[in-house]
């Protein structure tokens, strides 16, 4: 019977401390060959496409202003992250395009939604716009 209460009692332990821990997110980096990739479509190209395709595939969980506010927001578990800070703007638009293109956890990869790499790139430069 004794047994049986430690074990139980590690048991519960354990538990708690997963799930403490699995709340925590890695950090999310990006390989180097992205991280010094530079971005082939200058920055005011095709705007509004960058605009239309970041609404319809990214506002829904990012939100309109990239708070990470939008309506699918709270089902998810990881940070969304807030496009307007100095730490999310700091990163390289490879780093950006890498984590678009393949997402991670929750984000899902968007490389067979939006095959085309140069639309990919047109969300990157819409992101940047999200600046504080």
């Amino acid at each position: 019977m004794k047994t049986f209460k430690i074990l139980t009692i590690i048991g519960i332990l354990s538990f708690a401390f997963y799930s403490f821990t699995s709340l925590a997110q890695e950090p999310w980096k990006a390989p180097a060959k992205y991280q010094t990739m530079k971005n082939p479509i200058a920055k005011k190209t095709d705007a509004a496409i960058g605009k239309s395709l970041y609404t319809k595939h990214c506002k829904s969980c990012h939100g309109a202003e990239g708070f990470g506010d939008g309506p699918k927001a709270k089902e998810m578990k990881g940070d969304l992250g807030d496009f307007s800070t100095k730490k999310f703007q700091a990163q390289s638009d490879g780093s950006l395009f890498y984590k678009t293109s393949t997402g991670r956890e929750d984000m899902p990869g968007f490389t067979k939604k939006i095959p085309s790499d140069d639309d990919r790139w047109l969300i990157v430069n819409y992101m940047r716009t999200l600046a504080e």
